[in-house]
């Protein structure tokens, strides 16, 4: 397969990961099969194994190799056919029972192929199978089992028991996992590479002849820094947090215990120490929401997350465990379930929305001691609890310095309705970032009676005052330096006309002008409104909210530029079929003239729009969780603009001095006293607009970092 076509496997699957994490629609298979060509039916192959996989994972309309076969008869020809149709056979059969020879009697003419290969699969695991003579509760430390010398117990679960042992092959400690459940096709969790998530190296299966029972061995990266369990009983026994030691301290105390020695300081211990604890469980989330969400994407769903499910480094990392026991540890996870997962008996999730409703418990539990909910054994209960939200004693023991932004994200993880929490753990991630940035979080969550947070409410008249006020200012010098140098040098015919003129061209053009702002900024009028009144807003429109806020200093200086390049054109027009003659000199005046008002009119509102839509607009759509990596590639170009529109602001000065020396020494003396205020005015203003710059390039910084993508691990 040549790389042109590799390409179009990885488009195929990465357009299929955003309909997934998105409003985009399911991919067509056909926009991504080559016309003609060799590889044509190698890349046909592979892009209807990627189809079929997502598809009957739930993210589509579920299809079968015989649909695939009529839309492209070439798949009929593929060497993998039999392949794919017994792909099939184990996609269906893992949502639900499908005895073999109903499957076949849909592909009769391949059903010996199928046969052939199974079998042949089924006598590969047979040979791969253990046979051992008891159950894992009696097996106990100091034997071998295979390749492993079980060392010591690390605990006991739902169906089976974790040992820590030494790998003979490979000289390396391991967590074994002996279970009785498992003992049929092997869990996709083997496949997963992320920092956050437990490497599970291989597995095997288990037959335990006494009792007829089958089960699996799987063996894993072993982890000595104990799990959250032991976090909370730290946090639980401490008298008062000191931030994220208390996080090292309970791993510290975990290694003590297996007998680790303590691992000396580095780069991650000295991060987690200087964390406040609300920005240690922000530190945490964020990167089991990231394994979350690529484990989702990698066809492993997490319905539950307890405690135990978390495990530590010595230095403090977080990862996942092995994700066995989906099903069976809901019974005994009560207190982290999901009300949709409390109301029905599905094991399975629909989404990363369940998973995202637990985590949000385990993360609370973490921040403040204890889960939000009040414990009980009743389903019912529990699920009335869910369904009425978090109650106020849950809220009140949110730590004092727990940032307003921490507490947002986690009362939207739990939100009774799944529509509207999270939509995957790659947004919960980028929200909890926002709480590692102490500036992006205060932008985004002000204060509860902060100035800003009242300034929301007042944007249209800010904003136009913010436009308004500087073309006044540049109106009034502009009408005085042309009531002093322009209007003598005019008849008194022209002097009227002039006024006429200029009179209906500011009418027509700014109120023109006033309208095109007005639709420019429809989304930034109606979008905030509906949000402080609680509305929801689709993910497009949300884009082309934060799009329309970005760009909006830029499109009303464009504007604006227009009006006065209109206005500063009609001088000759509507004094024409007068006795006047316009001199080049009498021009030259009325374009320095429009030209110094004109940068005045243009940069004083790009950085005061700027400046208030940055600080208090803009940081509202970031709280709704839908951003994409466009939004950092604007905000990095508007910083950029910034710079450039300063050094305009710094030329205002220059530009009037230089603009003095065209002028006769008479008009000279007749504008000096206007041109002073002029020049003192524009240094005195760009000592404001400078101030305003660094603290907007500050903003603009802390913004582009909570937004810029990290690319997943392991993601094609």
């Amino acid at each position: 397969m040549t790389v042109h076509w590799a390409d179009s496997v990885a488009r195929f699957t990465a357009d299929w990961r955003r309909s997934q994490h998105g409003d985009r629609s399911v991919p067509r298979l056909a926009d991504y099969v080559p016309d003609d060509g060799t590889a044509r039916l190698g890349v046909l192959t592979e892009l209807v194994r990627i189809d079929l996989r997502h598809r009957w994972d739930g993210a589509g309309p579920a299809k079968r190799i015989s649909e695939y076969r009529a839309e492209f008869p070439e798949v009929a020809q593929s060497p993998a056919l039999v392949e794919l149709v017994c792909e099939e056979f184990a996609t269906r059969r893992a949502q639900g029972p499908l005895p073999l020879e109903d499957f076949l009697a849909e592909y009769p003419e391949l059903a010996d192929s199928v046969r052939e290969r199974l079998a042949a699969e089924a006598e590969r695991i047979d040979t791969n199978t253990l046979a051992l003579d008891s159950l894992p509760a009696e097996i106990t430390p100091g034997r071998r089992i295979d390749d492993f010398d079980l060392l010591t117990d690390l605990g006991t679960g739902a169906s089976g028991r974790v040992f820590l042992a030494r790998q003979i092959s490979m000289q390396r400690l391991v967590a074994v996992r002996l279970s009785t459940t498992g003992g049929g096709e092997p869990q996709p969790v083997a496949r997963l590479d992320h920092p956050h998530i437990i490497r599970v190296f291989d597995h095997k299966s288990l037959r335990f002849d006494a009792e007829a029972v089958f089960g699996r061995l799987v063996y894993m990266q072993y982890l000595p820094g104990g799990t959250a369990k032991d976090v909370l009983e730290q946090l639980r026994g401490d008298h008062e947090s000191d931030g994220g030691a208390v996080l090292l301290r309970a791993v510290d105390r975990a290694m003590e215990t297996r007998g680790e020695i303590r691992t000396s300081d580095s780069r991650v211990r000295e991060e987690i120490s200087a964390l406040s604890w609300p920005e240690t469980v922000a530190w945490l989330g964020r990167r089991l929401a990231e394994a979350l969400d690529y484990a989702d994407r990698h066809g492993v769903r997490y319905g539950v997350i307890t405690p135990g499910d978390v495990l530590f480094t010595a230095e403090g990392e977080p990862k996942f465990g092995d994700f066995s026991d989906i099903g069976e540890k809901r019974e005994n996870a009560l207190p982290y379930r999901s009300p949709e997962d409390l109301a029905t008996a599905d094991t399975g999730a629909a989404d990363q929305r369940g998973a995202i409703y637990s985590l949000g418990i385990l993360l609370w539990e973490l921040l403040t001691g204890a889960t939000p909910f009040a414990q009980t054994t009743d389903t019912r209960a529990a699920l009335r609890q869910r369904r009425d939200g978090v109650p106020a004693d849950a809220l009140s023991r949110l730590p004092a310095d727990c940032p307003p932004a921490l507490r947002r994200i986690l009362l939207t993880c739990l939100e009774p309705d799944p529509q509207r929490r999270w939509s995957n753990g790659e947004v919960l991630a980028k929200q909890l970032d926002l709480c590692l940035d102490a500036r992006a979080r205060d932008l985004v969550d002000p204060p509860e009676h902060g100035l800003r947070l009242r300034l929301r409410r007042w944007r249209i008249p800010l904003i136009t005052l913010a436009i308004l006020i500087p073309n006044m200012l540049a109106s009034i010098y502009n009408i005085d330096y042309t009531r002093l140098l322009v209007v003598p040098q005019l008849t008194d015919e022209a002097a009227r006309k002039l006024d006429f003129g200029a009179a209906i061209v500011n009418t027509v053009g700014f109120g023109f002008g006033a309208v095109v702002l007005v639709y420019m900024s429809r989304h930034l009028i109606f979008v905030p409104h509906g949000l402080r009144r609680g509305g929801r807003f689709s993910a497009e429109t949300l884009r082309r909210a934060r799009t329309d806020t970005i760009l909006f200093g830029d499109r009303a200086i464009l504007v604006i530029f227009t009006m006065w390049m209109l206005s500063g054109t009609s001088f000759p027009i509507v004094i024409r079929g007068t006795s006047d003659a316009i001199t080049a000199y009498d021009y030259a005046q009325f374009v320095v003239s429009h030209a110094i008002c004109g940068a005045i009119a243009l940069v004083y509102p790009f950085f005061l729009v700027n400046f208030y839509v940055v600080r208090c607009i803009y940081p509202m759509f970031l709280s709704q969780g839908e951003i994409d990596e466009e939004d950092a590639v604007r905000l990095r170009k508007l910083r950029r603009r910034c710079g450039i529109w300063l050094l305009v602001a710094a030329s205002i000065p220059l530009i009037a001095v230089a603009g003095a020396t065209l002028l006769t020494q008479a008009d000279l003396e007749t504008i000096i006293v206007e041109l002073r205020i002029l020049a003192i005015g524009s240094v005195i203003a760009f000592s404001g607009i400078y101030l305003l710059f660094r603290a907007m390039e500050n903003d603009l910084r802390a913004l582009e970092g909570v937004q810029v993508p990290a690319t997943p691990v392991g993601a094609v």
